[in-house]
């Protein structure tokens, strides 16, 4: 079904790079930092950054795919022969018309945004960022709890001041201090190895000042409200939250 075709939330930093959308309908991305779903997407929506003004922070256009070919970034921008990744591959990903939502997407919250993959049916009903991420059932249940207690709580955060990034599951800024709530589901998390590998991650998140709660998928599931009452119990300790705009 169309409402649930691939979309990817792609950003678009620059106004030269949003001319190129509209007049020449092409969109470039690295092939070496390119996400993995990239053969799959049959739609880019775009969000635009501070530089746009009244349309700023926001995802405001989507436009469909045509097609998909790798290219030099030289080829197509000629007049950047000087830029470091000039010889670099990158996909030229070539759209249609630009198509403004029925309501803008922002987000409510200041952070980087990075590629987003979704689905046609989430652009069209999502209230704000939060809302557009593809993630496990155990997550997208426990982001619903969240939001009916109005914790405001940022999805698939990179942290990058640890020795590697780490993208958090839910991240909460309280006044005094900032939380990492995790989700473990059985498969990824309960052999030695993972457990090794997010005691470590813990670790560097405590020490770059990162409170951190995890919640099993049975936990999740089974008593919700224990959950809940954990995380508003810890972000008390943290000091009041801090409220989107």
């Amino acid at each position: 079904m169309k409402e649930r075709s691939f979309v990817l939330i792609a950003v678009v930093p620059r106004k030269k790079d949003w001319e190129i959308l509209k007049r020449e309908h092409w969109y470039r991305i690295p092939v070496k930092s390119s996400p993995k779903e990239i053969s799959k997407i049959k739609f880019l929506a775009f969000y635009q950054p501070k530089v746009f003004g009244k349309e700023k922070w926001a995802i405001n256009y989507y436009a469909e795919v045509k097609g998909i070919e790798v290219v030099k970034r030289i080829e197509l921008l000629p007049d950047e022969i000087s830029h470091p990744r000039a010889e670099e591959d990158y996909y030229k990903i070539t759209i249609g018309d630009l198509i403004p939502l029925p309501k803008p997407i922002p987000s409510k919250s200041f952070r980087r945004i990075v590629f987003i993959p979704t689905t046609l049916n989430k652009l069209f009903s999502a209230a704000e960022i939060n809302d557009l991420f593809l993630t496990s059932p155990i997550e997208e249940r426990l982001y619903k709890y969240l939001k009916r207690e109005k914790i405001p709580a940022e999805r698939q955060f990179f942290v990058r001041e640890t020795k590697e990034p780490y993208c958090l599951d839910f991240a909460i800024f309280c006044r005094r201090g900032k939380l990492n709530v995790e989700c473990n589901g059985k498969k990824y998390h309960s052999n030695e190895l993972a457990q090794d590998r997010d005691r470590e991650r813990d670790n560097e998140l405590t020490a770059s000042g990162w409170s951190i709660l995890r919640f099993s998928g049975r936990k999740i599931k089974r008593k919700p409200e224990d959950c809940l009452k954990v995380i508003k119990k810890t972000c008390q300790i943290l000091g009041d939250l801090k409220r989107k705009v």
